[in-house]
């Protein structure tokens, strides 16, 4: 793939080298969670270096920084590229996903924060308006914000760790999710809307089977939209015609 044009790339002072690294590595994390680089794609290691003035060494830790968290795939002698989106994570991901989000559900309503749970309001807030705005980047940033804080309220670091991981392509999923149109797509993208006020009410309330509950509900809704991701865009299936002839197997 060609070159991409990281957001942000270009400052009107001279900062220092670290925050040149700042920026890269927040320019590829807000890229990768919004496919504007895609899974599988290379990063241009000479490119970011010349954009960024950094030399190989700092780029490279950035790169090792983002393979850490789930961002980056590092192959030896072939340089970096974007983590795929295959069969194999895909499938991993919507085993783990649901279980470890109703673990962090459970601990969040005993133990958040009246602080933590304003700012899960706040950021509801912020996804209702990005979703009426069609910013399909404020929509996904703004969902993965929201289920974050919930990590922050369950308190548990090991969870945490995990559900960082899994935010990472909950996004990616979750920018063909609200890219789409269309009367069904548009049910049940209010649908998610609704089922993050439910976690906010079943959180306030401290309604551990209700998080539960409606938790496994909402990765339902996200299940079934998982072959959006890995459908090509405009393809439609052959239908047989009612009295068509079929073949025999």
């Amino acid at each position: 793939m060609g070159n991409t044009t990281l957001r942000g790339s270009k400052s009107s002072a001279a900062p220092g080298k670290s925050h040149h690294k700042s920026r890269l590595y927040e320019d590829l994390k807000h890229q990768i969670l919004t496919l504007q680089l895609g899974p599988d794609e290379d990063l241009d290691e000479p490119g970011l270096c010349a954009r960024y003035g950094l030399s190989r060494t700092p780029v490279r830790e950035v790169f090792r920084r983002l393979s850490g968290e789930g961002y980056v795939d590092i192959r030896e002698h072939r340089g970096a590229r974007v983590a795929p989106m295959n069969h194999s994570t895909l499938r991993h991901f919507f085993l783990a996903a649901p279980m470890v989000y109703a673990a962090i559900g459970r601990l969040a309503v005993h133990h958040f924060t009246p602080g933590q749970l304003a700012r899960l309001r706040d950021t509801q807030a912020q996804f209702r308006q990005a979703c009426a705005a069609g910013d399909v980047a404020a929509t996904v940033l703004c969902n993965s914000q929201f289920h974050a804080i919930i990590g922050e309220m369950s308190g548990n670091i090991y969870l945490q760790a995990g559900l960082s991981r899994l935010l990472v392509d909950h996004a990616r999923i979750g920018h063909t999710f609200y890219q789409s149109h269309g009367a069904r797509q548009s049910r049940r993208q209010e649908l998610a809307l609704s089922q993050h006020d439910q976690f906010i009410d079943a959180i306030a309330a401290r309604d551990e089977a209700a998080i539960v509950r409606i938790t496994f509900a909402h990765w339902e809704l996200s299940r079934r939209n998982m072959e959006m991701f890995i459908t090509p865009t405009g393809l439609i299936p052959d239908m047989p015609h009612e009295g068509a002839e079929t073949l025999s197997i």
